[in-house]
């Protein structure tokens, strides 16, 4: 019998904690929820969860400061998270996925979207567990390096602190260099399903990616927008071992 996937829903609103609940066992979750943070983080390290839905605005520990803590914990790093916030300004949706977040919803939301959406989660994060085992070769551009085993970016011998979505982005965008990678492509891949012609995360996260490189304009060096299209990263790529 296939094992239920465990999710775990830290929440401090009961009736929205009980509707996840409800709307995730139903799609064949198996399911743990908490009001706070800090026991969900305690838990996550004894026996880290598939995936976990992080409400921002709690008591106590706030959702951005617990998601930088799963971050900075080797044994749970890379643990796919979901922000679930009442606030939709761009501002508020950058911080939370320059913090590491792999996506996030807006309350009010779709139950079936979530429950979609925590299906892509648990599918990619089993996915780069499986390619983590398997070494593969760093990407080199000049002075920019990805290391695919290591999961690190250097720039000019110093490292960059990447999301894992910013991670994977550019990681895409590299393995395709010199050719444009329309942006269905990249929310396919990146994320493991479509927006429903919904881009601004993407867009986000290119924003925040060509930042931390300091890929600004007007001299674009590494990824340029293709209107319309979608992005291309603009130097010649090398695969080193």
């Amino acid at each position: 019998m296939q094992k239920e996937n465990m999710i775990f829903i830290v929440e401090d609103d009961e009736s929205i904690r009980v509707l996840l609940e409800a709307a995730l066992k139903a799609s064949g979750f198996s399911t743990k929820s908490f009001e706070g943070a800090e026991m969900a983080l305690l838990e996550a390290v004894q026996k880290c969860p598939d995936a976990m839905l992080l409400d921002i605005m709690m008591k106590g520990m706030d959702g951005i400061t617990a998601l930088q803590m799963i971050r900075q914990n080797p044994t749970i790093k890379s643990l796919p998270v979901m922000l679930l916030t009442a606030k939709d300004t761009e501002s508020d949706k950058v911080l939370g996925l320059d913090a590491g977040a792999d996506d996030y919803m807006t309350k009010p939301f779709s139950v079936l979207e979530l429950c979609a959406r925590v299906r892509a989660l648990v599918r990619r994060g089993a996915a780069e567990g499986t390619a983590s085992s398997v070494r593969e070769k760093c990407l080199c551009a000049q002075d920019l390096v990805l290391d695919c085993d290591l999961r690190e970016v250097t720039l000019k011998g110093q490292p960059v602190e990447l999301t894992l979505k910013e991670f994977e982005l550019l990681k895409v965008l590299m393995e395709n260099c010199q050719r444009v990678v329309d942006r269905e492509q990249l929310l396919q891949q990146v994320w493991g399903y479509e927006f429903a012609g919904e881009t601004r995360t993407l867009d986000m996260h290119i924003g925040t990616l060509r930042h931390k490189l300091g890929d600004d304009e007007p001299e674009r060096k590494y990824i340029k927008t293709v209107r319309g299209v979608g992005y291309r990263f603009l130097l010649p790529v090398e695969r080193m071992s």
